[in-house]
């Protein structure tokens, strides 16, 4: 455990699944085992093309912007076909990129969504015995590695003229989802293995015609240990709020994301040691927080608060030594920002194209995967950009890629490939 783990501030243990059922080297979850888009093994490569360094790559059959993950010997991912009828589970052997199974569920074609969020929005959760998957309005489906149905559960249509596209997160013996964006939003814990429901927090979720003021969080959460004290974090639409993991009951919240545009989350709360960052979309306001407090702590833990001129922001940024280091989708630049401070731009460069996908890293440096397919390689410097190197496969992208055991998986829309080392 390795390089990564000594790069980054150990004031806080940031975990998506518990570390007692599944690998350091496993990514089983979107942004990795700890939910902080940093892979926690050895070397990946930093160079590769269609004729170097591509194990295997495979068609998808549909599109997609949700993120591979990588468990034991799987390769989990999601496709839907054109009008979202179909949304399918796919997964595949790691190491060969042979489809092992296929589970698909059927859909109502007219569920509402945007052309640039096909209705595969959402990132597959593992733990060592099953794979959990949201459908969106279809429902939260678990099956064993085998592709049994273990369970799945139902509930109202997610209506959103933008779709859906936060992932569940598995934590000990509990999956959590952000359920929405629009007027039914809520905050769900589930039991892993059967789909009893332990608790459910219902939050402001806003209309779906947009007519009015726009409103909707896309943003994943995370599960925290900060204050002494187990947390589950997300960005809402208009806020930041902490709940207990447990029961759902709400310890604190911070507000600060709403801009003239809307009350719009598209990124997910990025944490290390015991500071979180959240970022409003549509060129929303940035924040940096600290993550105590009771009830209203918006005066008490705010540390800093950037309201103007901030960039359009999807993916989330990926922090190394008290800096996040984060790919913007308008325009496309790429930033490298204090977080524990003042919140201010260290510096920024022109990157590859507009960026959907979250940053990762792995192996020393960053990773960030662009629209057009291409990733850019850098390493972390909080004084200069420093490129090591641009890839591509010049098949367009909106995810993030995942990274276990020297391999890593990305997702195009039309495919899905392994990168790894000759």
């Amino acid at each position: 455990m390795l390089k990564q783990i000594a790069i980054l501030s150990a004031g806080i243990f940031l975990v998506g699944l518990s570390m007692s059922v599944t690998d350091g080297a496993d990514w089983p979850g979107f942004r990795g085992l700890k939910a902080n888009a940093v892979a926690t093994d050895g070397d990946y490569p930093t160079e590769w093309s269609s004729e170097n360094n591509l194990k295997w790559k495979v068609e998808l059959g549909g599109d997609g912007n949700g993120s591979p993950i990588a468990i034991d010997k799987y390769v989990y991912v999601t496709s839907a076909n054109k009008d979202g009828s179909d949304r399918t589970l796919h997964c595949f052997d790691r190491n060969t990129g042979d489809e092992l199974w296929k589970k698909v569920v059927h859909a109502d074609p007219d569920e509402e969504t945007h052309q640039t969020n096909p209705y595969s929005g959402t990132t597959p959760a593992a733990n060592a015995d099953c794979v959990v998957v949201w459908h969106g309005t279809p429902g939260i489906y678990c099956y064993d590695h085998a592709g049994n149905e273990l369970w799945h559960k139902e509930y109202s249509p997610v209506k959103h003229v933008w779709g859906y596209g936060s992932s569940p997160v598995i934590y000990k013996d509990k999956v959590y989802l952000h359920y929405g964006p629009g007027e039914d939003t809520f905050l769900l814990a589930l039991t892993l293995s059967t789909g009893d429901e332990v608790w459910k927090k219902i939050e402001s979720g806003g209309a779906n015609d947009l007519s009015g003021k726009k409103v909707g969080s896309w943003s994943t959460p995370v599960i925290v240990n900060a204050g002494g004290k187990e947390q589950l974090v997300c960005s809402m639409p208009s806020r930041v709020i902490s709940v207990d993991p447990a029961t759902g009951k709400e310890f604190w919240f911070v507000e600060g994301l709403p801009s003239e545009r809307g009350d719009l989350v598209y990124t997910s709360t990025a944490v290390a040691d015991e500071i979180g960052v959240a970022m409003g979309g549509y060129k929303g306001p940035a924040l940096g927080f600290t993550l105590t407090g009771k009830g209203d702590a918006t005066e008490s833990n705010r540390i800093w608060y950037a309201p103007d001129r901030q960039p359009q922001r999807i993916g989330t940024g990926v922090i190394v030594d008290g800096y996040m280091y984060i790919a913007d989708a308008g325009p496309g630049i790429i930033q490298c920002v204090d977080i524990k401070n003042s919140g201010e731009e260290q510096w920024k460069t022109r990157g590859t194209d507009d960026y959907w996908g979250s940053t990762v890293m792995a192996g020393g440096n960053i990773y960030a995967t662009a629209k057009d397919g291409s990733t850019i390689v850098f390493t972390p410097d909080p004084d200069k950009f420093k490129k090591v190197a641009v890839n591509t496969f010049d098949e367009p992208s909106n995810a993030t890629p995942a990274f276990s055991n020297g391999q890593i998986f990305l997702r195009t829309n039309k495919s899905l490939c392994c990168v790894e080392a000759e």
